[in-house]
C-alpha cells in the first residue's frame, strides 16, 4: 500500500481528519443524498425482474427449470402505457414495498448492468478480442469493480468518494464527514480528499471515558496534548488528526444515534434485523442534516448472503423480504421528513447468477444483472437499459449457461446518479475517466 492509500484508509477507520472551523449550517432546501445498497454475494437478478409476456416468460421458465417463479406469483409492474411487461419477485413487497414505490413512479429498474473494461459483445467475449474485467466471476474482484467503477483492477478510490471530491465545495459547512458507511470500511467510500466515517449498526457512537466528569475532562485534555507530540512525521501527524477528528465527530453524531426516539423511527416499526437497523440510522442522520452542516451525502448499507449456490428459492425469499420491507420503510421515512425528492437509493452486487440452475437447487457466478433505483426524484415506472435475451447460448450469453454480457456499465449507472447530485459534465469525466467510451454516458433514470 502506498502512502496516499494508507492515509486514506486511516482516515476512514478513525473517522475524520482535522476539520476547519465552520461558519454556517447547510441549507435544508439544497440537500441531496445517495444511499447505496450493496447486495453481497452476487444477487440472482434473474428472479428479481422477470418478463411477463408469453414468449419471454416461456424462455425464462424453460431455462430456469425448478428455480422458475410462477408467473401468477410475480408482482406486476404496470408502466406508463398501462401494461405490465415485467414482474417483481413476490417477496419484494406489495403496496408497502417495492411495488408500491413503482406504482407511485418512485422506482425504476436498470437492466443488465455489470463491470466492463470497454463496451463488449458476446462475439468479442467468445473471440477473446477485448479485455475483460479482472478475475471476472470472482467475488472480491467484482465487488471492487462495482465499488470503484474500475473493472481493470488496481483502484485506490471508490466512485462514491470521487463524486463528493468533485463537489466538495457544497460541503464546506460540514462538521462531520459526508461519506458514511453502516457496512464497515469500504472501497466505495474511499476518496482522495473527502473523509469517510464507518458507524456501528447498533449501540452508541463514541469513546468511553470522555464524558463530563472532572476525570473525563482531564483525560480528554491529556489525550489532546499527546496527539500534538511528534507531529513532524507525516504518518504520525495524519494518524493524530484522524483520531482527533473521530473523537470530535462523536459530539455531533453520538447524540443522534443514542437518542431514545426519533421521528423517523415510526416508519421502521415491526422491522428487525441488521438491514433495517442500518437504514434506520441513515434516516436519523438525514433527519439531523441541518445540524451536521451537510448538503451532499453518500451512505452505504448492505445486505449479505446472496451467494446462492444451494437452496436459492428459500434464501432469496427471506433476503428479498428484508430488502423490500426495509427500502419501503426508509422511503416512507424520507417522505415524512419532507425530503423524499432529495434522497435516492440504489442497489449493486458482485454480479448476477446463471440463468441455468445447478444441481444443488442454486445458481453459479455470472455477470450482468438488474438493479433498482428508488426515490422521489426517480423517473419511475420504467425499465432502463437493454433487457437480455433469456436464451442459453443466445445473443447476450457469455457462454451457454445464461451469464449475460452487460449492456450497461457501472460508469453509466453511477454517472447518472452523479449528475443528479450536481456534477458537471467535466466533473463526471474526472470522476469516471472511462465514461467517454460509452455512447450514452448517462441514462436519465433520475
Amino acid at each position: 500500500m502506498d502512502r496516499r492509500s494508507f492515509l486514506t484508509a486511516l482516515g476512514t477507520l478513525a473517522g475524520t481528519a482535522a476539520w476547519s472551523p465552520w461558519t454556517h449550517a447547510a441549507s435544508a432546501g439544497d440537500y441531496k443524498a445517495l444511499v447505496a445498497v450493496f447486495l453481497y454475494g452476487g444477487n440472482d437478478a434473474n428472479n428479481t425482474l422477470v418478463p411477463l409476456d408469453a414468449t419471454r416468460y416461456a424462455q425464462y421458465a424453460a431455462a430456469r427449470g425448478p428455480l422458475a417463479l410462477a408467473q401468477s406469483s410475480l408482482l406486476p409492474l404496470v408502466d406508463a402505457s398501462g401494461s405490465a411487461h415485467y414482474g417483481l419477485h413476490p417477496a419484494l413487497g406489495g403496496a408497502a414495498g417495492l411495488q408500491g414505490l413503482w406504482d407511485s413512479a418512485r422506482l425504476a429498474m436498470v437492466a443488465n448492468v455489470g463491470p466492463l473494461v470497454v463496451p463488449t459483445t458476446r462475439a468479442q467475449v467468445l473471440a477473446n478480442s477485448v479485455p475483460l474485467p479482472v478475475n471476472l466471476y470472482s467475488h472480491i474482484d467484482q465487488q471492487h469493480a462495482w465499488e470503484s467503477a474500475e473493472a481493470g483492477g488496481g483502484a485506490t478510490t471508490g466512485w462514491g468518494g470521487r463524486l463528493l471530491d468533485q463537489i466538495s465545495a457544497l460541503n464546506s459547512a460540514a462538521v462531520v464527514p459526508p461519506l458514511v458507511s453502516l457496512a464497515g470500511t469500504n472501497l466505495y467510500l474511499t476518496a482522495q480528499a473527502t473523509r469517510s466515517l464507518a458507524l456501528p449498526v447498533t449501540g452508541n457512537y463514541g469513546l468511553n471515558g470522555f464524558g463530563s466528569s472532572t476525570a473525563d475532562v482531564v483525560r480528554r485534555a491529556t489525550l489532546s496534548q499527546l496527539l500534538g507530540v511528534d507531529r513532524g512525521a507525516t504518518l504520525v501527524g495524519a494518524a493524530d488528526d484522524a483520531l482527533q477528528g473521530a473523537i470530535a465527530s462523536t459530539a455531533s453524531i453520538g447524540p443522534i444515534l443514542s437518542a431514545s426516539t426519533a421521528s423517523v423511527d415510526a416508519a421502521f416499526t415491526g422491522l428487525s434485523g441488521s438491514f433495517a437497523a442500518q437504514l434506520g440510522r441513515v434516516a436519523r442522520l438525514i433527519e439531523a442534516r441541518a445540524s451536521l452542516g451537510v448538503r451532499r451525502q453518500v451512505f452505504l448499507v448492505s445486505l449479505g448472503s446472496f451467494d446462492t449456490h444451494t437452496d436459492q428459492l428459500a434464501t432469496q425469499q427471506a433476503l428479498y423480504s428484508e430488502l423490500g420491507a426495509g427500502l419501503g420503510a426508509f422511503h416512507a421515512a424520507m417522505d415524512g421528513l419532507g425530503v423524499g425528492n432529495a434522497v435516492t437509493s440504489f442497489t449493486f452486487s458482485d454480479f448476477s447468477r446463471t440463468l441455468k440452475p445447478n444441481s444443488t437447487g442454486g445458481t453459479d457466478h455470472a455477470w450482468g444483472g438488474h438493479h433498482l433505483v428508488a426515490g422521489g426524484a426517480v423517473r419511475g415506472r420504467s425499465v432502463y437499459g437493454t433487457f437480455p435475451s433469456l436464451v442459453l447460448g443466445g445473443a447476450d450469453d457469455a457462454g451457454s449457461e445464461g451469464r449475460w454480457v452487460p449492456t450497461t456499465a457501472p460508469d453509466q449507472y453511477a454517472a447518472t446518479l452523479g449528475a443528479w447530485m450536481g456534477l458537471s459534465t467535466a466533473s463526471l469525466a474526472a470522476a469516471f475517466p472511462h465514461l467517454a467510451q460509452y455512447a450514452t454516458p448517462t441514462l436519465g433514470f433520475v
